[in-house]
């Protein structure tokens, strides 16, 4: 195999290179995956003949049930779709192979991977609906402006002693962080669970996932490892490959890991801060960065934040999507509760970063559960918005963002959030009405779903006697 070492990262894995390791015995299985609408990846595990003689050689790539865009994360089938339903019989779609997305898969044994797009059964017609097609299609509106985006995720994780099937079967109650003390910025702490945060950094840089750093977080057992940037197709890729590959190193210890975004009441939330910037068109020149301007902002810079903005509460059921994700915004939480901006303020929904050509804008309201393709879309959209219309961003914040609510709130429910982003003519004109839709009624069928769930412990301690 040509994994690296624990500091190195993978090469590119070419198709030549992957029939030479076929045809050693070092790769057996290729993993065909796609993100659905959840963030997961999904797909089909194939041997590795069969995908060189049939699955690349045919060229229409694989089958699978489009219903994969129209299920909750039990898997249960919803109604109210255009793209399908029990009346047109969950037809098939194709799972065509991205071959720039090859790559080895270190922590399963002789595995290589890679990630697929969505088209039509018949035809050449892209599923507009799929996760990495909304986020293409905003890379391309994008370069037909004359720009191209960077990205970089940041993502948080609680981790458990239990395994998995503990966690099941103790319905997620009474579970043993990793750590008994918080490490936010803990050597020794984070040095007694290394060895499982070592193999999901070695593992991702052997996946082709470059990691730069990891570091303990304020929760009980939080942690929190740093991606580069990239591309926002690439990045978003990495993102998903990492969330799947964390978990599956640390099933394979007997432990587990959460991206909830908020997993427990009394415990801070997990986040996924997303780092952007702007480039020209052929993603060599930054635009962010004018040195002689207040905060070093450039005019286009200053549009670009307008829009991100302006769109931040329209846009914010991308950012959290889940009635859970809603429990993390909380004032003094490190969590932001109001649309702020900021330099280097952590109180701030957006927090203004770096210098000269690693300026950035990091939009801290995505939670962990977010889906990195609709964020990155979702986020260029409304900095294509502000660039096109000239948007303006409000006063810079220079206080406690917490007590500044004149400068916009975070949508405070999922019902809100969804509301919100329904009727926002900006989703629409970025993503297409059907596409909107699409994504509105996924959002309605989990709030309908979680409405329905049986009564809790906290309503019967406070209404039995009480009410």
């Amino acid at each position: 195999m040509n994994a690296p070492g624990r500091g190195g990262v993978a090469e590119p894995l070419t198709v030549t290179r992957l029939q030479e390791l076929i045809g050693a015995g070092e790769v057996e299985t290729v993993l065909c995956v796609l993100p659905d609408l959840h963030g997961r990846l999904m797909g089909k595990r194939i041997t590795a003949d069969y995908f060189l003689e049939d699955t690349l050689a045919g060229g229409e790539g694989l089958h699978a049930s489009i219903y994969l865009f129209v299920v909750d994360m039990d898997m249960e089938p919803l109604p109210g779709f255009d793209i399908t339903s029990w009346e047109t019989g969950y037809q098939d779609f194709r799972m065509v192979p991205d071959l720039t997305t090859l790559r080895l898969i270190p922590w399963q044994a002789k595995t290589a991977m890679v990630i697929c797009d969505a088209f039509a059964e018949e035809g050449d017609e892209p599923v507009e609906v799929a996760p990495r097609q909304i986020l293409r299609r905003q890379i391309e509106r994008a370069r037909a402006a004359g720009y191209s985006f960077k990205f970089g995720s940041e993502l948080e994780f609680f981790m458990f002693r239990d395994s998995y099937e503990q966690a099941w079967q103790r319905r997620y109650e009474s579970l043993e962080p990793s750590a008994n003390y918080r490490a936010d910025y803990h050597m020794l702490q984070t040095a007694k669970v290394e060895e499982i945060i070592g193999q999901i950094r070695a593992g991702m840089n052997g996946a082709r996932v470059p990691v730069f750093a990891s570091k303990g977080e304020w929760g009980l057992g939080q942690h929190e490892i740093n991606l580069r940037y990239a591309d926002p197709l690439e990045m978003a890729d990495r993102h998903a490959i990492y969330k799947n590959g964390a978990k599956e190193i640390a099933a394979q210890s007997g432990l587990s890991i959460t991206f909830m975004a908020k997993w427990a009441i009394e415990e801070i939330g997990s986040s996924f801060h997303i780092h952007s910037s702007l480039w020209d068109a052929e993603g060599v020149t930054p635009l962010l960065w004018d040195a002689a301007a207040p905060h070093h902002l450039s005019q286009t810079a200053r549009h670009y934040l307008g829009g991100i903005l302006a769109g931040a509460r329209e846009m914010t059921y991308l950012f959290a999507p889940n009635v859970n994700s809603y429990k993390r915004f909380q004032p003094a939480s490190f969590a932001p509760t109001t649309i702020a901006w900021g330099h280097d303020n952590r109180t701030c929904g957006f927090r203004l970063v770096g210098e000269r050509g690693s300026l950035r804008l990091e939009n801290r309201i995505p939670g962990a559960d977010a889906n990195p393709y609709l964020t990155f879309a979702a986020t260029i959209a409304s900095a294509l918005h502000g660039l096109e219309h000239g948007l303006e961003p409000p006063p810079i914040c220079e206080r406690n963002a917490y007590e500044a609510p004149e400068t916009g709130l975070v949508p405070g429910t999922l019902l809100e959030a969804i509301e919100l982003f329904a009727a926002s003519r900006l989703a629409c004109d970025a993503f297409g009405e059907s596409v909107v839709k699409h994504l509105v009624n996924v959002a309605r069928q989990e709030l309908e779903i979680f409405n329905h769930q049986t009564i809790t412990d906290w309503e019967r301690r406070r209404y039995f006697e009480r009410a």
